[in-house]
């Protein structure tokens, strides 16, 4: 059970920092992420925000689950956001960006989701 809670409170803490970090720095944030930086255009920051409000909205929800909803619950939405992680790795492989970030950071990241996921969802914890 500590696991799961763990890997959620990470995850959760996690995105909702680099989030933020996406708000206030969107060019710095986006250099990380793992694809090439968008075209110098006076736009692409606000969009990269939108991004970070995004981020910060999926932590905060976790966050809520963790203290609200019963473990299972938990699970299930940890799961379903494992595939934003997913996702995120599929379209930098997909766009010849960085295989490092794709794998080591988006990888990653969605394998511990679903490991943490499961016991939550069969009550194995």
């Amino acid at each position: 059970m500590w696991f799961c809670l763990g890997v959620a409170l990470l995850a959760s803490v996690g995105i909702i920092a680099i989030g933020v970090v996406y708000v206030f720095n969107p060019q710095g944030a986006a250099q990380s992420f793992g694809l090439p930086l968008p075209e110098k255009d006076p736009n692409i920051a606000w969009w990269l925000r939108l991004k970070g409000v995004r981020d910060v909205v999926a932590g905060l929800g976790v966050l809520a689950l963790m203290v609200w909803a019963e473990p299972r619950v938990l699970g299930i939405v940890l799961f379903i956001d494992s595939f934003i992680a997913m996702g995120d790795m599929s379209l930098i492989l997909a766009a010849k960006g960085s295989t490092k970030a794709a794998l080591g950071m988006h990888g990653l990241t969605a394998a511990l989701m679903i490991a943490a996921s499961i016991p939550l969802i069969i009550g194995g914890v």
